[in-house]
């Protein structure tokens, strides 16, 4: 089990190299391999693609090192997120520009929902709207934060996530004005003749 962690992480500490250098689409399980030492079979043993591997890195380096007992809400899981983000930004930034089966960011989006259903549970009832609701949000978050990765990064991960609470809040805050005021026109409207 030793052996298989030493490998896995000298497979991660390369592709995470290689990714602070040239795009993921041109970087090669070849090109992996040699700049680590090893064979081709060695990284087939361990992962199925470099996707699997970009997946398995944000998951080791951040799902199993957080300290979630410290997280009083899901906007700390969030400002932890970002704050693990902003100190490998060349990476992420790479990361997220891949999309389709298998990249990290459908893996990561997947990681988002379970946050972002929690933030929305009192918002919008269950149903297909819900699930319009979640997707909108978790593109939106993934657009913002490659945006900050790539241009913004000045602002820091602390003020990235106030920004994103401020924009939910003003969101959630529409959305309970506007079903609040669907309420008062609806009988109104019932009762006009046309």
């Amino acid at each position: 089990m030793a052996d298989s962690n030493i490998t896995k992480n000298a497979l991660a500490v390369s592709m995470k190299k290689l990714m602070e250098k040239k795009p993921f689409s041109k970087i090669s399980v070849g090109d992996i391999c040699e700049d680590c030492g090893m064979n081709r079979k060695s990284f087939y043993y361990h992962f199925r693609d470099k996707y699997d591997l970009v997946n398995w890195i944000f998951y080791v380096d951040f799902i199993e090192r957080m300290e979630w007992s410290s997280c009083r809400n899901e906007w700390d899981m969030l400002e932890a997120l970002c704050s693990h983000f902003y100190r490998e930004r060349l990476f992420y930034q790479n990361a997220l520009q891949v999309e389709g089966q298998n990249s990290f960011r459908e893996y990561f989006c997947g990681m988002l929902r379970p946050v972002l259903i929690l933030l929305t549970q009192n918002l919008v009832e269950e149903g297909r709207k819900k699930e319009f609701y979640i997707a909108f949000l978790c593109e939106g978050v993934l657009g913002e934060l490659v945006y900050w990765l790539r241009e913004g990064s000045k602002i820091t991960p602390e003020e990235f996530v106030e920004d994103l609470h401020e924009i939910s809040l003003g969101l959630a805050r529409k959305i309970i004005a506007e079903e609040a005021g669907a309420q008062n026109v609806i009988p109104i409207l019932q009762n006009k003749e046309v």
